[in-house]
């Protein structure tokens, strides 16, 4: 309709509608947000790598912002399939994946089911892998009771949970550490637009999925960052594994305090979606791995 803008979008094989954003012009980046966000997590470094140069792509997952909320694939391989979709849709090739949290893992399971022919190098931010749950095979995994609460609170109030979770989530109280009301109340909202099963569904599946066997399939250039304080998700027990199992890997650990956004509850120390100089961070990290070799 004339005078209408038109959001870009594209369906999966299952007929699951999803938005993206496609931003500049050069070697592509594509983004793959974490649990209960958007593409819009991402709008600092898309806005800051698109204008030096790279084509920077975003976009919601099913059951997120403005795509789809469909009742089934909240899995990590239907995930996965998404975002192959997606790259096959836009002709993305020789393209950098960089994953934040949950969206880490899926670009993970993405390389185990669909290899790495058209991606060059890799980006996890604070991936929630190898393994998240404890349990006799992981036992330095995050206590089950946690696993079991989440769900249960995200059931009960929603709301609730994530302004609770918002100002942790953001290193809010940390020594130097200093994020406005306005950007706290602009993440709950993005939290609040996912769909109340996707998240519970979503949580389940990634808390208890066991991606070990899908380090051998990372053959690329990867960086991995994460911060020195996550109590959500423990360097030790995520990144650090990670870093140390797969050989083409680097990773790169920012420390408390910082004056950005963080990524888990009490980092203050993986910048993502925060407007601060600091900021800057994330995207000169990943502009400098734009540029590494392929193969390592």
């Amino acid at each position: 309709m004339e005078g209408v803008a038109i959001m870009p979008t594209f369906k999966t094989a299952d007929g699951v509608e999803l938005f993206y954003k496609d931003w500049g012009v050069g070697r592509p980046v594509l983004f793959v947000h974490g649990w209960t966000l958007g593409a819009d997590m991402w709008e600092y470094q898309l806005t800051a790598l698109a204008d030096r140069g790279l084509r920077c792509v975003a976009y919601d997952i099913r059951g997120a912002g403005r795509s789809d909320q469909p009742a089934d694939g909240n899995d990590p391989d239907t995930l996965a399939d998404d975002l192959a979709a997606l790259m096959e849709y836009l002709d993305l090739r020789e393209a950098m994946l960089v994953g934040h949290s949950m969206g880490a893992a899926q670009v993970l399971r993405y390389l185990a089911r669909h290899g790495s022919e058209r991606v060059s190098r890799v980006v996890f931010v604070s991936i929630v892998a190898p393994m998240l749950h404890r349990n006799a095979d992981n036992p330095g995994g995050v206590d089950p009771a946690s696993t079991r609460q989440t769900p249960a609170a995200l059931a009960t109030d929603r709301g609730r949970f994530a302004t609770a979770l918002a100002d942790p989530w953001f290193g809010n109280g940390l020594p130097g550490v200093t994020v406005s009301r306005e950007l706290v109340r602009w993440a709950v909202g993005l939290f609040l637009q996912s769909s109340a099963k996707a998240t519970i569904d979503m949580y389940r599946e990634f808390a208890y999925h066991d991606f070990r066997p899908d380090l051998g399939a990372v053959d690329v250039p990867t960086m991995v960052i994460h911060g020195d304080s996550d109590a959500m998700v423990p360097l030790e027990q995520s990144s650090a594994k990670v870093a140390a199992a797969v050989p083409t890997a680097e990773l790169t650990m920012y420390e408390t305090p910082r004056t950005d956004c963080s990524s888990h509850t009490r980092t203050g120390s993986t910048p993502t979606c925060s407007p601060s100089p600091n900021s800057d961070l994330a995207s000169a990290s990943i502009r400098v791995h734009s540029t590494r070799p392929r193969k390592s």
